[in-house]
């Protein structure tokens, strides 16, 4: 059954993390691992994980100043990428 996961919202460029949840060790790692390559694939600009937390950090999550993030959000959106599906 289902060990690991995340939930999030997407729009066309970019990927919003809602939550990640893991019934066994790592699940949740691969799971994000899995998205991001998914994201990749499908021309993904940004994903947006709203917290940094140590967990993200490992694998190279950083913030960025608002005025920063406005203009990677706008640069996202007008990618054109399709909104990932299941």
């Amino acid at each position: 059954g289902l060990q690991g996961g995340l939930y999030g919202v997407s729009l066309p460029g970019v990927f919003f993390g809602e939550s990640m949840f893991s019934r066994k060790t790592d699940a949740s790692k691969i799971a994000l691992v899995e998205l991001v390559t998914r994201l990749r694939g499908h021309g993904f600009q940004l994903l947006d994980t709203q917290w940094l937390t140590p967990h993200l950090k490992t694998f190279g999550g950083y913030e960025v100043p608002r005025e920063e993030y406005l203009r990677l959000l706008e640069t996202a959106l007008a990618s054109g990428s399709a909104p990932l599906r299941p």
